[in-house]
């Protein structure tokens, strides 16, 4: 039986020592430990590698590999070596590149790991012992001290008063929390003031990080890129183009009598000029590319997939705390009392503090202070005695010495230090009203008053807000990535009130709603009625927030027994999903989250059909970021935050994750550029040499001009990793219907200026073929990358962005390449001599502006819905070209 923390945050101790049949003053015998642990499993998070020959074997299975293991084994029936050598290489290149990434990017599981704490303090049997953490079972006994991380989900049985925990990490708030005798407290969490003896609840995944853990472990099995997508489509549709061509060849061949070792021929030919080998390869350079012009500009990228990811990024889920805020308490504007001024308050306050204990809450008022000049006064005053803070007492309080002049001074909870001051000194309902408004804001408040020792009741000086502020970048980041055209969403495991005020600050919006309402949300009534109980609860018992919302959840359980036979119905109700995605489309934020909240607000966006990004920092944080199409961890982020994450800024801010979405972009129109290019390349040269197969019984080049002019089209191809392009001003994300109609008509208007190369080559100049084949293999070596200057922008291609230097240099130089090797031949090809390269070179320039024209009006035909392939017309075509 897997147990969990929820199982037992409502019952009291005596029940979860009993239900756990173990012995607070004993601990477990040997014996019991090892029947436990049979049972429940080690204290650690399990680790499922997927076998190194499936990793392997999967790089070697699907579309684009299919097809290129096929061209590999015509090529040895014909017993093309050469062939058959170059595609193998171009096969197993692809696959280590791809194999290579995947590598990296694994350690997020590893990472969370070795989060786990190594050591224990546990009552075995009868004397505490120090055991490996992960030997710990469900009803130990241990021992949580100041500077501890817990081991496992425990509810604390007594020992001391009070824990201080850290548990931002985990769940997102900005400030430690108390717990005491009852509470619970989350494995991996930091014991930062205090000692307690816990029981342990839950252990590995069944304890609250272990089931982030699998949130994260769910992440990585469900995620599959949009630039996978794609190659994937690009390879289907291709081989439909191919299949259907080779169809058309076989048929008419064997109609023809054909030697089937010839049939077999061309069919080689075909499959080997109708596969984009080295599509992944380029598009994965060029991403590589990218990777290092982030890497200058200090974002590091773990996954390279993520950068076309964060080009269609239209949603941004950003974590409040250390992201968006500074994760650092500050004190905002003060209110004083009477005569007393903000120096008087925080001079008090710093009296009835430590500084050697670096409490959070301590530390801005020192900073204030030093700030102001005025800190070397406390100097002058000893404190004589010290009491700490407690949750009972809900303040602290100390007899200082000022020069001779002693007082007692306090400080803590608002209605606590209210209730000790004289109320005939002050505008108690001013004060009061001041608390609400303070808290409605979501600032944390400290009351301060003092008064010498010989008086009764204290003097209240006055109140001190304190708020985690935004950080100075942060809201002109919004405003840039609004104008990127991304929405900026807040998420953040603080209340509603300090999401809000923050929200409304940074220009984030208003509609900050709780997660809770995600899933189920309750009727009208029942949060009225919650409502007002906590709040009658914190002015009554002087209790925080927490503590006043758990015992308002008390009391309308009561309630509802009560209305049980009234009209009144007061439960929950279900949302529908498509309710729930408009809710979280709709909200400018989210408060109150927990790490499966998170996962849920990414997994709803995504479904709705949006490209989501999120930042985030902390263990939290971890399954949304793998879940996201581009996690970006912060650069205070922790290690497991890091491994989970795609992207990992090293410099503070939202404001480089702006200019991360303007390369991002640039990047992604060089990789579609590309693509409508290599797909364009494709259906030009398969489909002439269809063409001329079928009408002049002849291969218009041969298998070995096929390979070289692959060869020198893909190569120096990779210098498009270096192009200028222009920014899309929105969101951009592969849209295959328009790609696969702009590189369909390009490839055709390709097919149709070979073709005609060869008729006029044919017909007219009654040239042999075998100086055809090299006349045409110094067309299209000369021509290939003109292709690639039609599609790099949708405008003339003798507008600006003009190409970079580097890849005009890289394509004029292997079409002087190709022209040499067509014009001596080197015993590959018949010589053509310089007349026909001459010529070629004129002929291929003046069809590079035609191709220009063509792509101008079916661009615009396509965007004005004009033509027969624009969205609606024809559907079957439709879903062919979308493939």
């Amino acid at each position: 039986m897997a147990l969990t923390i929820d199982d037992f945050k409502e019952k009291t101790v005596e029940e979860t020592i009993r239900e756990l049949k173990t012995d607070p003053h004993k601990g477990f015998s040997s014996e019991e430990v090892k029947k436990r642990l049979k049972e429940f499993g080690f204290n650690e998070i399990p680790e499922k590698e997927e076998p190194l020959w499936h990793r392997i074997f999967r790089r070697f299975w699907g579309p684009i590999p299919w097809m290129i293991e096929i061209a590999a084994v015509l090529s040895a029936l014909v017993k093309k070596w050469e062939d058959f050598t170059i595609i193998l290489i171009l096969l197993f290149v692809n696959a280590f590149v791809d194999f290579w990434q995947e590598h990296k990017a694994l350690s997020a599981l590893k990472v969370l790991k070795e989060k786990l704490a190594r050591k224990a303090l546990v009552l075995r049997d009868g004397k505490w012992q120090e055991v490996d953490a992960r030997e710990i079972v469900p009803g130990d006994i241990v021992k949580l001290k100041i500077g501890d991380i817990v081991p496992a989900d425990m509810k604390l049985i007594g020992g001391g008063d009070y824990l201080l925990v850290d548990q931002s990490a985990l769940t997102g708030e900005s400030l430690p929390v108390t717990k005491k005798p009852g509470d619970v407290v989350y494995g991996n969490s930091i014991v930062k003031k205090g000692e307690m003896i816990g029981v342990v609840v839950a252990t590995g995944l069944n304890t609250y990080f272990g089931r982030t853990v699998s949130l994260v472990a769910k992440a990585e099995r469900e995620q599959r890129s949009h630039f996978q997508e794609m190659v994937i489509k690009v390879g289907n549709f291709l081989i439909i183009v191919a299949v259907i061509i080779v169809t058309i060849l076989v048929i008419i061949e064997l109609m023809r009598g054909t030697n089937k070792i010839e049939l077999l021929r061309y069919a080689l030919v075909l499959t080997v000029a109708s596969i984009p080998v080295a599509l992944p390869a380029v598009l994965t350079v060029t991403m590589a590319i990218g990777a290092l012009d982030l890497a200058r500009r200090q974002v590091i990228v773990s996954r390279l997939a993520a950068i076309e990811e964060l080009a269609g990024v239209d949603v941004l889920c950003s974590d409040k705390t250390g992201t968006l805020t500074k994760n650092q308490m500050t004190v905002s504007t003060p209110y004083t009392v009477r005569d007393y001024k903000p120096e008087d308050l925080m001079f008090y306050a710093a009296l009835a503090s430590k500084e050697e204990n670096r409490d959070p809450i301590e530390i801005p008022i020192f900073d204030w202070l030093k700030e102001k000049g005025i800190y070397e006064k406390v100097k002058e005053c000893t404190q004589e005695k010290f009491i700490p803070f407690d949750p009972v007492r809900k303040r602290t309080e100390a007899l200082v010495n000022c020069r001779g002049e002693k007082l007692y001074v306090t400080k803590g909870a608002p209605q606590v230090i209210l209730s000790l001051s004289n109320p005939h000194e002050f505008d108690v309902k001013e004060a009061y009203k001041k608390v609400e408004e303070f808290a409605e804001n979501g600032f944390r408040t400290l009351g301060v008053a003092v008064k010498k020792p010989d008086e009764k009741l204290f003097h209240f000086v006055g109140l001190i807000p304190l708020f985690d502020p935004p950080r100075e970048d942060s809201k002109a980041a919004i405003e840039e990535a609004k104008k990127f055209g991304v929405e900026v969403k807040m998420v953040t495991g603080d209340n509603i009130a300090i999401a809000k005020y923050i929200a409304r600050i940074l220009g984030i919006g208003e509609n900050i709603i709780s997660a809770r309402e995600l899933r189920e949300a309750t009727n009208e009534e029942y949060a009225e009625l919650a409502g007002i109980i906590a709040k009658a609860i914190m002015r009554v018992e002087g209790l925080s927030e927490e503590e006043a919302e758990k015992k308002a959840k008390e009391v309308v359980k009561l309630v509802e027994k009560e209305l049980e036979h009234t009209k009144l119905k007061v439960g929950t109700v279900k949302r529908h999903e498509s309710e729930i995605i408009k809710i979280i489309e709709e909200a400018n934020g989210f408060a109150e989250v927990f790490p499966e909240d998170k996962y849920f607000i990414v997994d709803k966006l995504q479904k709705a059909g949006h490209i989501v990004g999120m930042t985030g920092d902390g263990v939290n944080d971890a399954p949304a970021l793998r879940k996201a199409d581009c996690g970006i961890a912060v650069s205070n982020a922790t290690d497991a935050a890091r491994a989970a994450a795609d992207l990992v800024l090293l410099k503070p801010g939202l404001m480089v994750i702006i200019k991360a979405f303007e390369i991002a972009r640039q990047i992604f129109g060089r990789m579609e550029a590309y693509t409508i290019y290599r797909i364009a390349e494709t259906i030009r040269i398969i489909g002439f040499i269809a063409l001329s197969i079928i009408f002049f019984h002849f291969y218009p080049i041969t298998a070995i001009m096929i390979i070289l002019l692959a060869l020198l089209n893909d190569i120096p191809i990779l210098a498009i990793a270096y192009d200028r392009v222009r920014i899309s001003p929105k969101p951009v994300r592969w849209d295959m219907y328009e790609i696969n109609v702009m590189a369909t008509y390009l490839g055709l208007a390709g097919v149709v200026e070979s073709f005609v190369a060869v008729f006029l080559l044919f017909k007219y100049f009654h040239l042999p073929i075998d100086l055809i084949q090299t006349v045409v293999f110094l067309k299209l070596a000369i021509k290939g990358h003109g292709t690639l200057y039609n599609t790099r922008i949708m405008d003339h291609l003798w507008k600006k962005p003009w190409p970079a230097p580097i890849l005009w240099a890289a394509t004029y130089w292997t079409r002087i390449i190709g022209t040499i090797i067509g014009v001596y031949g080197f015993g590959l090809m018949t010589p053509a001599g310089w007349g026909w390269a001459l010529f070629m070179w004129g002929y291929a320039m003046v069809w590079l502006f035609i191709n220009d024209s063509v792509k101008l009006w079916v661009w615009r035909m396509y965007k004005e819905k004009k033509f027969m392939f624009a969205p609606g017309h024809f559907k079957f075509l439709k879903k062919v070209f979308s493939a």
